[in-house]
């Protein structure tokens, strides 16, 4: 087990390591177990992080012409889906090279963007990276000059592959043998960016040249009833909005539409571009000054600082008549504050709704993406 942790406010959670690190580490046992035709119990294995791990050996055999085992994936503390599956790999002996194959429950690529060319095996570069260092290493080690076949397998890969974004993604039959650094960081942000940014990729290898962000399940409902054409082509980027407006920009998209729900969105009315709670709050303050700024009366405004919910302020100035204006003021701030993080690079706007109200308004340049991405995304 892995005994290095990181800090989330006063608690401190395990890392685990990823589906990349199990698969390089059950090559290198089996490899050495065909090479040596000894059992190995456990490896060790130094991730791209420069950590070094020692992973325990499961299911091994061998014989004269091949040799199989497995690791068994540990997240630590992060409620990782793959937690605990069995990543095994078989070695077999050829002629000369380092050939890596998927077995049953690798997935394989169907789109364009991603990590991996179409049709090839979800075994992404740098576990691949990882799986012939380790080969090498152990060909070094005995002094063996011929090539190794290795074929890496999830049994469980297909079943818990339906509980992730992989289809959505082009990734098809299984899931991804993946990981950048070898290491799991208990809820890292990190992993929802680079989430983000693979949907966007995906994208873009498409030909897409308009981004829709999304930041949650309200919007989801929202897309399939009023914008189906966008639906299962936007890219949801939950709290993470100033990162996913980055990445388009990094990808040279040409416009980006954020679509949500005013709860969350409300909150760029302030500039600020990540919407959770734990990072900045600031709803009603937002709300109170666009009341101010839009003539709300004063027995109004005291009310909305004690609202629990966006919806339930909106309540309070519908009451007295002001959403329409308190809309308008909202929408400037908010296409204020989007011009000033992309600095003119793309052109950018936002789409407010809420349960009750429906579309409560649109940023200046709204109705015009909204436009561009109906032709797009309808052709």
């Amino acid at each position: 087990m892995l005994q290095k942790y990181v800090s989330l406010g006063k608690k401190k959670l395990r890392c685990g390591y990823t589906t990349g690190s199990c698969a390089a580490g059950a090559a290198k046992a089996a490899c050495e177990m065909l090479i040596t035709q000894n059992k190995t119990d456990s490896v060790r294995l130094l991730t791209p992080k420069g950590i070094e791990l020692d992973l325990e050996i499961l299911e091994a055999e061998f014989a004269e012409d091949h040799a199989s085992c497995a690791v068994k994936k540990d997240s630590g503390d992060d409620p990782d889906i793959t937690n605990g599956i069995l990543v095994f790999a078989r070695c077999e002996k050829i002629p000369f090279g380092i050939r890596i194959e998927a077995g049953a429950g690798i997935g394989r690529v169907t789109k364009k963007g991603l990590d991996q060319p179409v049709g090839e095996a979800a075994i992404n570069s740098v576990p691949r990276k990882m799986i012939e260092y380790s080969i090498s290493e152990i060909a070094e080690k005995y002094d063996y000059t011929g090539g190794i076949r290795v074929v890496i397998s999830i049994p469980e890969g297909e079943a818990i592959a339906k509980k992730t974004f992989n289809p959505r993604l082009g990734i098809e039959g299984g899931i991804s043998v993946i990981g950048t650094t070898g290491i799991v960081e208990p809820m890292s942000s990190q992993a929802l960016i680079e989430t983000i940014r693979t949907e966007a990729k995906v994208l873009k290898a498409q030909n897409y040249k308009n981004l829709i962000l999304t930041v949650g399940n309200y919007s989801k409902s929202f897309l399939s009833k009023e914008m189906p054409f966008v639906c299962g082509k936007n890219v949801t980027c939950s709290n993470f909005l100033g990162e996913a407006i980055d990445i388009a920009l990094e990808l040279d998209f040409e416009s980006v539409l954020i679509i949500g729900h005013i709860g969350k969105l409300v909150k760029l009315g302030a500039g600020i571009m990540n919407t959770h709670s734990k990072q900045a709050d600031g709803r009603m303050e937002v709300l109170v000054t666009c009341g101010v700024l839009a003539g709300a009366d004063i027995e109004t405004l005291k009310k909305i600082p004690s609202c629990v919910t966006v919806d339930s302020a909106l309540e309070e100035f519908d009451k007295a008549g002001k959403i329409p204006e308190i809309s308008a003021v909202l929408m400037k701030r908010t296409q204020h504050y989007l011009n000033a993080k992309v600095q003119g690079e793309i052109k950018i706007g936002a789409l407010m709704f809420s349960d009750k109200y429906g579309i409560i308004g649109k940023t200046e340049t709204a109705d015009e993406l909204i436009k561009i991405a109906a032709e797009e995304y309808n052709g």
